[in-house]
């Protein structure tokens, strides 16, 4: 019995998630339909994080137990087969015995995508939200630093997060960045933790600096309060990914 690491991509649009849920189609339901068409067998699998429905991933990391004489290299390939198209296993390999791919997470990185500018592109419009007003980037920058440190992020956190309602709010955000190429505006941001929606009300937020509805020095005072009401809107899901997990291996 070895413990495997499997990094997967999927597109989010047609999930409730990725977690096993009563009311729709998971990846993480889906992702173990092909898991026991290979193994002959349906082990638990541990996710590093819980993507809220449509939400999309370019490196989500899980871990489960199994036996199989299918070489780690190979069990990509093997499982893809098994997979539709829109989930695909990237790399697979063994970690030690009590590797757990949620606890074990130092960092993870998420990516906001946003089209900036009046017309849809008839290619990508599933993969971000259109915002049709030029953003000021620069603006969005100066906001994008007073996120990063240590701070009570309830002021980015939706109603019904379980972690606010423990009392359990702060976290660290390391890195956060907001870049354009083109007519696309990306928000990238590393932390050891997030709460409910806090990446989507964070890039909201960003939004409204960049729309001049809102001034960078605001952030402090927004955090500070504690209240959701004075924090941007909630942007789509389908612009989020889940971009990298990082781990001591």
């Amino acid at each position: 019995m070895m413990n495997y690491l499997l990094t997967l991509a999927y597109d989010g649009t047609n999930y409730c998630g990725f977690q096993v849920q009563p009311n729709g189609r998971s990846v993480a339901r889906t992702f173990q339909d092909g898991l026991e068409a290979v193994l002959g067998s349906r082990p638990d699998i541990k996710g590093c994080s819980r993507t809220d429905a449509g939400v999309h991933a370019l490196g989500f990391a899980l871990n489960f137990h199994a036996e199989t004489r299918i070489p780690p290299e190979k069990l990509p390939l093997a499982l893809n087969q098994h997979l539709p198209p829109d989930i695909r296993v990237l790399r697979a390999k063994v970690v030690p015995e009590d590797f757990h791919a949620r606890y074990a997470a130092h960092t993870k990185t998420y990516l906001y995508r946003i089209h900036n500018h009046p017309i849809d592109s008839p290619f990508d419009e599933k993969y971000y939200t259109r915002v049709p007003r030029r953003l000021d980037v620069d603006a969005m920058r100066k906001a994008a630093q007073n996120f990063v440190g240590k701070h009570d992020f309830l002021a980015l956190c939706a109603a019904g997060s379980s972690a606010a309602a423990h009392g359990d709010t702060v976290r660290t955000i390391t890195a956060c960045t907001v870049t354009r190429k083109g007519d696309e505006v990306d928000i990238e941001v590393t932390a050891d933790g997030y709460l409910y929606n806090m990446v989507r009300i964070l890039a909201g937020t960003l939004c409204e600096v960049g729309a001049g509805r809102m001034q960078p020095d605001a952030i402090p005072g927004i955090l500070a309060s504690r209240d959701r009401g004075r924090a941007g809107p909630t942007l789509p899901a389908k612009g989020l990914f889940l971009e990298k997990v990082d781990y001591d291996l």
